[in-house]
């Protein structure tokens, strides 16, 4: 019994370390250091300074950050700037409610007008640990731009024309088609834009913005009164250029220039017997050419052509062509 006891010890030994694996030494508390806020943005806006990030979840260790989590968000002069006096001499700003863990502002800048204001955030964790200062941003508070007002949109042959009123010299529209959200459509340097994009039938809504320009930082105006339209097509076709004519023995062939229209859908050839009223004789494809071999030998024909669209919309008569069958 004596000897079986030491190798049971060894055994059960044996048995404790495979279990457990290897027992080293034991890990450093964490340091529980929220992690910085990179992603630190600021416009101004009308009268307003817009101001968004994303909040961190975790620390610098990748672990959640103890709460309640606090956003120190700050405003300050950007005379030679230095971290610690900004710091020190900058103004909190109140917290906001967090939207999945995004930040946004609506700070009035009216009181900074014609100066910079440097803002930066840090994240206090409940355990009153503080990450370090975001990337700093820099907005040079200008006037308030004026929303633009009276946004009109209508209908043209070439696509909708956009006019609105605003002082300025720098205008975004925006548009909205399908979707629940509206894209830049484009950048224009005066109050007025035609978007060729627009299509006949379909609801379009647009919104325009004021801007401008301080070296390489831009202030916007609030967006405007948005507007739609369903652009309707009433746009006739050109009138058809180019009528020709020659003569065959039983027939009369005519020939024209192509109209230029993407949706053109035909041709209407209308003729009159000599000084007769014109009639419709045929509506034929979108290729330029027809055959009539409805004449006869000794007589007058006068022929003219309209082109039709897919709208329905008719062009006016082409100049008449007078042709004489021998």
């Amino acid at each position: 019994m004596r000897r079986f006891l030491p190798a049971l010890a060894a055994l059960l030994a044996t048995f404790l370390l495979g279990a457990c694996g290897y027992i080293g030494d034991p890990l450093p508390p964490l340091a529980n250091v929220p992690k910085r806020v990179d992603d630190l943005a600021a416009i101004q806006r009308g009268a307003s300074v817009i101001v968004q990030f994303t909040v961190p979840a975790v620390t610098t260790e990748n672990h959640p950050i103890p709460g309640p989590v606090k956003v120190d968000l700050r405003a300050g002069a950007a005379d030679q700037f230095d971290e610690n006096q900004w710091a020190a001499s900058s103004r909190q700003i109140p917290p906001v409610t967090l939207t999945d863990h995004t930040a946004r502002y609506e700070i009035p800048a009216t009181e900074w007008t014609g100066k910079e204001i440097i803002f930066g955030v840090r994240i206090v964790a409940g355990n009153g640990k503080q990450s370090g200062w975001s990337n700093f941003v820099v907005v040079p508070v200008m006037l308030s731009l004026a929303k633009p007002t009276a946004v009109t949109a209508t209908a043209t042959a070439a696509g909708v024309r956009l006019t609105w009123q605003a002082p300025g010299a720098e205008f975004r529209v925006f548009r909205k088609t399908d979707g629940p959200d509206f894209a830049l459509a484009a950048t224009v340097q005066k109050p007025e834009f035609l978007d060729p994009q627009a299509e006949f039938g379909k609801p379009v809504t647009y919104t325009v913005q004021t801007i401008a320009r301080h070296d390489a930082k831009i202030a916007e105006s609030e967006l405007s009164d948005p507007v739609t339209l369903t652009p309707v097509d009433k746009f006739p076709p050109a009138t058809p250029a180019g009528l020709r004519a020659s003569s065959a023995p039983n027939s009369i062939e005519l020939t024209w220039d192509r109209n230029s229209e993407g949706d053109l859908a035909a041709y209407r050839i209308f003729r009159a017997v000599a000084n007769g009223p014109f009639e419709k004789l045929a509506d034929v494809s979108a290729v330029p050419t027809y055959s009539d071999r409805t004449v006869e030998p000794g007589k007058t024909y006068r022929y003219a052509i309209t082109a039709v669209d897919r709208a329905g919309n008719e062009s006016p008569r082409s100049p008449a062509l007078e042709v004489v069958l021998p």
